[in-house]
């Protein structure tokens, strides 16, 4: 599926790219609203991502121009993150409004979130890394040696999701939070308590072999990353 991303920020144009061609999508970009409503026509989109504060055309006029004329799913990022703008942005026809920073795991979930919603199948409800595979649809992880998988929670998936995503780059503990449970939705404790459930499922099968070793690397101060199987120390 294609998602077309129209920002003026270069760098995190990048970024929010490359988490997304990781996830399956096929990537286009724009960096003002003349040249994304021009690519909009000529590409299709299956769904834009789109900031506000955009050069010639900004991107509420290019979100309700777009709307006149299509159902494409719309996303908008944003710096204003208040009540009234998030209102306003679903009002001029926006499907989902995410306020920046955000993490670009985060977004791929809510593009996910949206193309269902659409009655769209996105590219694939599955994220294979480090021997595991993840389908968030049956909320089931399952390794390279298993036969069947393991049934995992709502939080338990979105935590391993947004590890898998972004493997072997450690992810700040707020981050994690404001994915897995949203803003102010969470805390270090349940943080901590989540990581220790889920490596409980996802490590057990070698716990008699390599007691040490887990999927999820914790670096004291910072966060957690999943890492490849070895010889690491959990908490």
């Amino acid at each position: 599926m294609k998602v077309l991303v129209v920002d003026d920020d270069l760098a995190l144009s990048d970024v929010i790219a490359f988490t997304l061609r990781r996830a399956g999508f096929e990537v286009l970009n724009a960096y003002d609203g003349q040249s994304g409503y021009e690519r909009w026509l000529a590409d299709s989109p299956d769904i834009m991502v789109l900031d506000i504060k955009l050069p010639v055309i900004d991107g509420l006029t290019l979100c309700k121009q777009i709307r006149a004329q299509s159902s494409t799913p719309i996303i908008i990022l944003s710096v204003q993150g208040a009540d009234e703008d998030v209102v306003h942005g679903l009002d001029v026809g926006a499907d989902d409004y995410l306020a920046k920073p955000f993490s670009p795991a985060q977004l791929v979930a809510r593009i996910r979130a949206v193309l269902r919603r659409a009655g769209m199948t996105p590219v694939s409800d599955s994220l294979t890394a480090s021997d595991l595979t993840l389908d968030l649809s049956r909320r089931e992880v399952k390794h390279a040696s298993q036969r069947d998988p393991t049934p995992l929670t709502g939080l338990e998936a979105r935590l391993l999701e947004v590890l898998m995503l972004n493997k072997g780059q450690v992810l700040p503990i707020e981050t994690l939070i404001s994915h897995v449970w949203g803003v102010d939705g969470g805390d270090r404790v349940m943080l901590k308590q989540l990581v220790h459930r889920l490596r409980q499922k996802i490590d057990r099968d070698f716990a008699s072999t390599n007691a040490s070793a887990s999927y999820i690397e914790n670096v004291p101060g910072v966060g957690y990353a999943l890492v490849q199987r070895s010889a690491r120390n959990s908490e």
